[in-house]
């Protein structure tokens, strides 16, 4: 009965955070974290043979333009690498779940559009990872900038404006393989692709 109240309440508290007063810097290179949201679609037996089609991922608008890209932001002083991607899922993409620990990896990039967001070069160094989805928000912060979409592997590789994004998809799709294998899953893990493209970017891969 009260359930309305409840979620409006919640929603209440959610506010995106702004400014730059707690930005990490790291020389020229501004700090941002990030994450590929995740879930897998369908009838609910959970991974098959099929299961890299059943696999979804969760993209975002970008303001102010037409292409999409995966949730990340400012990497501030009083938070570590992995709140900060779980709280950008959620202003961002208004989602919640469990963030795992291997992260996908570290790229430095330059940002071709918006060079001074990131400092005085246009550096930015990224931090990605992998975060299973168990709730979606139906209002989220920045619900009024952003739409989200879930899209199939091949999709997104499609509209992943830059190589570095593509790049991280490979990981991610690699990571959900590995785990896979080591919960007794190998003969569902031979048909995977973890090679989407062969990106001309600056990796550093932990």
């Amino acid at each position: 009965m009260y359930q309305w109240l409840i979620d409006w309440i919640r929603m209440a508290s959610l506010v995106a955070r702004v400014g730059r007063e707690h930005q990490r810097y790291d020389g020229n290179f501004r700090l941002v974290s990030g994450c590929i949201p995740y879930k897998v679609a369908g009838d609910g037996e959970g991974f098959n043979s099929d299961w890299q089609h059943k696999l979804k991922v969760l993209m975002v608008s970008s303001p102010n333009r037409n292409d999409l890209v995966f949730p990340k932001g400012g990497w501030e002083d009083d938070e570590t690498a992995e709140e900060a991607a779980s709280r950008e899922a959620l202003e961002e993409a208004g989602v919640r779940g469990i963030l795992k620990k291997n992260i996908l990896g570290i790229w430095e990039f330059r940002s071709k559009t918006r060079e001074k967001a990131c400092c005085l070069k246009g550096g930015c160094r990224g931090y990605m990872y992998a975060l299973e989805v168990t709730e979606e928000l139906d209002n989220w912060p920045e619900q009024g900038d952003r739409s989200r979409k879930w899209l199939t592997i091949e999709e997104a590789s499609e509209l992943c404006r830059y190589d570095w994004m593509r790049h991280a998809l490979e990981k991610f799709l690699q990571l959900m393989s590995d785990n896979m294998k080591a919960a007794g899953l190998a003969d569902y893990c031979a048909t995977a692709t973890t090679t989407l493209s062969t990106p001309n970017v600056m990796a550093l891969v932990l």
